[in-house]
């Protein structure tokens, strides 16, 4: 069983609340129609501490989200899942790591391991931008294409954002805590002009493979 993860948070003044969470479900998905796997009922909300000061955003304390992700994966469990997986699209760092405190939690309590491909991870990234595209922050070239290939009709005005030279990974490992300290001031990095629905649909592609494989050796 795959459950898909995201957030409810500012992305940018062009993208849903809710982009996490479609990219996430369709990460599932694809990746479903690949090895026949179930796809749960997504999780909309994580911890989203740098999106706080924009109107819209909702967060849930990492204690909260491990939990909550682990007794539904237990639930699955013992429901007779043959194998867990998570399809996460909120990178945030707070947030990856409530994720992977779950998947240890999951593991103590059942033995039964949870596959979760950190898709911000430098080996991952890496081969997303072979394939697609860089992974260019937030809201950037990389999620407004996902969104343009799933929900064309809800990216507003991207074709008009200055680009973000600002390099939200740069900004996290110098200490900011919030998009403006990492040099967002509108919730966005990166290009989003340049965002089209045929990368977002290879980037689909890129993100379903990765998870398929992870759950190869669950």
């Amino acid at each position: 069983m795959i459950l898909p993860c995201g957030a409810c948070e500012a992305h940018g003044p062009h993208l849903p609340l809710d982009t996490d969470v479609r990219i996430a479900v369709a990460m599932g998905e694809r990746a479903a129609a690949r090895n026949g796997a179930l796809v749960l009922p997504p999780i909309t909300y994580g911890v989203t501490r740098f999106a706080r000061n924009f109107p819209g955003t909702l967060s849930v304390p990492a204690e909260v989200m491990t939990a909550l992700v682990a007794e539904v994966l237990i639930s699955a469990h013992l429901a007779g899942a043959a194998g867990l997986a998570i399809a996460n699209a909120h990178l945030e760092p707070a947030n990856i790591d409530a994720l992977f405190a779950a998947c240890k939690l999951v593991k103590e309590k059942t033995g039964a391991t949870v596959a979760f491909p950190n898709v911000g991870s430098r080996r991952h990234a890496d081969r997303i931008a072979r394939e697609a595209v860089p992974l260019d922050g937030h809201s950037g070239i990389y999620e407004t294409s996902m969104v343009l290939a799933l929900a064309p009709a809800l990216v507003v005005g991207h074709r008009k954002l200055p680009e973000v030279a600002a390099e939200l990974a740069v900004g996290i490992g110098n200490g900011a805590t919030s998009f403006e300290e990492a040099g967002g001031p509108r919730a966005y990095f990166g290009a989003p002009a340049r965002a089209t629905a045929e990368i977002g649909e290879r980037l689909l592609g890129t993100l379903a493979a990765i998870l398929v494989e992870s759950m190869g050796g669950v």
